[in-house]
């Protein structure tokens, strides 16, 4: 039982952290009080630790920080609540044994008073001591007790001062923490974004040819752009040769974005330029796709709007275009006029259903012919559906009228380039997936020493590069 009350007594000395501070003016000045008040030359404050007694404050006692434990004095003082003295040390059974009294210093009065914690807990004592044996009043007796209150008192003070600091520290360490959570947080997350955007930027180049191929007689140019740099885009576009100095090309856009559209992008993509391999008729090709997205469980409802086209090299130089078109915006036919300025035609095949929709839809193809110094365009809808400063849509009529504003001949290279800058003025580009591919043929006067061909190509949907190519044929 003892040694239970011992534990809780040391328990409250240690929740003081009293032990071993430095010296502290307060307690110095109740150990000096103390011995003038009771004419002693020696008045301790001191603090009882496991094994020994630590001095907080001493007054005709300099040099000692502390002694041992041993019975008489201030050991026997704290196991009382009342005040200890001790008139002649000699006469004590106990303390005539202490080393104060028996050794160099020769304590012959002894008086303490504990230092009673609010819980009961006494933690020390403050004491006066004497060469000499004499006798104190009731009224000394509570001067000493009240000594002692004043020293719990400063203890108390200390305590609640500590708490504070120690709420303090305990609030920065939880700030402390929760910055380097947040930090954490930001730097997973910005990893994150970083692996989604690489991932989807590997995944989009199987999607969309990493460069444009050169076309003898013909100009290419192309630019592709995905809402974000996290998500698989669901347009499309491709340009290849099926044979015979045929090309064929398709623009398209796949309802919805990500993963899920990705891989009906690239079901679409293989499609269609297998099925012009077998049979280059742009109907043909629509068909065959829509055939395989309502056959192929995987895509669900998933359908895209797509325009094929089929290039067939012409006499004068241009070509002869085959254009179908299921469910998608017209492509613009850009034709000089006399006056250095160019006609828009939108080129609508009539008739043309969305692709992937139903098993009965219909696809119709128009032929034009695209002669040098003319132009043709073919974009998502990402460009006419984005909205101008004053949140209209830019809509054909929007499109139409920037087209009109070209000069003549047409350049697939310059008309990308003008239709990006375009772009780039409107406010809310980022809400959807833009792709834009454009055809032109040059004048003879463009190429007098052959053919060029220039493809710009984005393939990656991080960002938007652009890659120039020449390739001259004598």
């Amino acid at each position: 039982m003892a040694a239970v009350v011992e534990a809780a007594r040391m328990a409250a000395v240690r929740r003081y952290d009293i032990l071993d501070t430095p010296p502290d003016g307060a307690y110095d000045r109740v150990a000096a009080l103390a011995a003038r008040l009771f004419e002693v030359p020696v008045a301790t404050v001191t603090i009882v630790d496991e094994d020994r007694i630590w001095f907080k404050a001493t007054h005709g006692l300099e040099g000692v920080t502390e002694i041992g434990r041993d019975p008489g004095l201030c050991a026997s003082a704290v196991l009382s609540d009342d005040t200890t003295v001790i008139p002649d040390t000699l006469l004590d059974p106990v303390a005539c044994s202490n080393p104060l009294v028996a050794g160099p210093m020769g304590v012959r009065f002894y008086a303490a008073a504990p230092i009673i914690t609010a819980d009961g807990y006494r933690l020390g004592t403050v004491n006066v001591l004497d060469t000499r044996p004499r006798e104190i009043s009731e009224a000394d007796s509570a001067t000493l007790a009240d000594l002692a209150a004043v020293v719990r008192d400063q203890l108390e003070l200390r305590l609640s001062a500590l708490h504070v600091v120690r709420a303090e520290q305990e609030r920065r360490r939880v700030e402390q923490e929760k910055r380097q959570a947040e930090e954490e947080a930001r730097k997973r997350a910005e990893r994150d974004r970083a692996a989604i955007a690489a991932f989807a930027s590997t995944l989009q180049r199987t999607l969309v040819p990493p460069a444009l191929p050169a076309v003898p007689g013909l100009e290419l140019a192309c630019h592709y752009k995905t809402a974000s740099p996290q998500e698989v885009g669901g347009d499309f576009y491709d340009v290849f040769p099926v044979g015979g100095g045929r090309w064929a090309f398709f623009l398209g856009d796949v309802c919805g974005k990500g993963a899920e559209a990705a891989s009906v992008t690239s079901l679409t993509r293989y499609t269609l330029r297998a099925a012009a391999l077998v049979d280059a008729d742009p109907t043909a090709a629509l068909k065959a796709l829509n055939t395989a997205l309502l056959l192929d469980a995987a895509v669900g409802t998933r359908f895209c709007t797509a325009v094929f086209g089929l290039l067939d090299p012409a006499r004068d130089g241009g070509f002869t275009v085959t254009l179908a078109t299921g469910g998608h915006p017209p492509a613009y036919h850009l034709s000089p006029t006399g006056g250095g300025g160019v006609q828009v035609e939108a080129v609508r095949a009539k008739g043309g259903m969305l692709v992937g929709a139903i098993a009965e839809a219909a696809f119709v193809s128009r032929t034009l012919h695209l002669a040098p110094g003319q132009g043709l365009l073919l974009y998502t809808d990402g460009l006419t559906e984005a909205r101008t400063a004053d949140g209209h849509m830019l809509a054909d009529t929007g499109l139409t009228d920037f087209l009109a504003q070209r000069p003549a001949p047409v350049s697939a290279g310059a008309l990308i380039d003008d239709t990006v800058a375009l772009l780039d003025t409107l406010p809310d580009t980022e809400r959807d997936d833009v792709a834009l591919l454009a055809l032109s043929v040059p004048t003879p006067d463009a190429a007098p020493a052959g053919i060029t061909t220039t493809a710009h190509s984005a393939a990656a949907p991080t960002t938007d590069v652009s890659v120039g190519q020449e390739n001259r044929r004598p």
